[in-house]
């Protein structure tokens, strides 16, 4: 697999304090990495280490192969937009305008592609509006136009969806999907908004104490989070034939209790399995939400 960035045991230290440590990140290519983790846990100290906004106090990391402790990596840096914790935007300005500055300060002479880039994030009807009197969401969407000045492949946002209302946060989930899908473009997406981040990420990584605790993937995450029928039995036998002969994925829990993985008819299946003396005492649904992973996975609510 290739991957874009790649963290070795990373850390950022302040004095006696570590922000981050031994952490280590694999981000492929053409994914959206969800990055999910309390306040404090690292994420935004992360972030700016990556950008090259600081600087690691021990392990390293590579940009499309090319590490941080090369001279290259400033000429790889500029295949990168970001966004951390608030885009900075020029309010008395129109947005075509701050698209230009933008330009101006990272040295890219064309300005040729502007139009298209508001037109892309939905902003190019805003004319010389300025940005003091834009929607939050219209914001947000500015600050993902000025990431995408200078054509990078990976993005980086930090909260993209922090205090937008419901129309707002749709309107920032079908840009990113857009520029994923259409533009080949990489995101790594830091967000407390787990279910939303659900909607959108192929991949995630799990930062718990300063280092990533675990990293999976969309398809396994939902293999672990997938929904099942839960049913306590008189008979443990009869129900596994009936089970095995109808081709139903299952689990056997305990002598009483199996777990379903599919979709069934639970009342055809109560009645045939009445048949074979086999009683259900009981049966319930269930299925575990992205956020409930998370806090069993750090250790409970009492830690977030």
């Amino acid at each position: 697999m290739e991957y874009i960035l790649e963290t070795n045991n990373l850390e950022k230290r302040y004095k006696k304090f570590k922000v981050i440590s031994n952490l280590n990140m694999h981000i492929p290519k053409g994914a959206i990495y969800g990055l999910i983790g309390k306040n404090g846990a690292g994420k935004t100290t992360l972030i700016r280490v990556l950008c090259g906004l600081q600087k690691p106090t021990g392990g390293n990391y590579s940009i499309y192969g090319i590490s941080n402790e090369s001279k290259e990596i400033i000429k790889t840096r500029k295949r990168i937009g970001a966004i951390i914790e608030v885009p900075s935007l020029c309010y008395d300005m129109s947005a075509i305008d701050n698209l230009k500055e933008y330009a101006k300060i990272i040295g890219n002479p064309s300005l040729d592609n502007l139009g298209e880039i508001l037109n892309l994030v939905g902003l190019e009807g805003t004319g010389k509006k300025h940005v003091k009197n834009f929607s939050l969401g219209m914001k947000q969407r500015l600050g993902i136009a000025i990431t995408l000045v200078g054509n990078p492949d990976f993005l980086i946002l930090d909260e993209p969806i922090n205090g937008l209302d419901p129309e707002g946060i749709i309107e920032i989930r079908e840009l990113i999907l857009r520029l994923n899908k259409e533009n080949g473009i990489t995101f790594l997406i830091s967000s407390h908004y787990l279910d939303e981040l659900s909607k959108i990420a192929t991949c995630y990584g799990f930062i718990d104490q300063s280092r990533i605790v675990k990293e999976i993937s969309k398809k396994e995450l939902e293999e672990s989070l997938r929904k099942r029928i839960t049913i306590n039995v008189s008979n443990i036998k009869e129900c596994v034939k009936y089970l095995e002969e109808n081709k139903v994925k299952y689990e056997v829990i305990s002598n009483e209790v199996i777990d379903i993985y599919q979709k069934i008819n639970i009342s055809d299946m109560i009645i045939a399995l009445s048949k074979r003396d086999c009683i259900v005492n009981e049966y319930q649904e269930k299925g575990e939400s992205l956020e409930n992973y998370y806090l069993n996975l750090i250790g409970g609510a009492e830690n977030v």
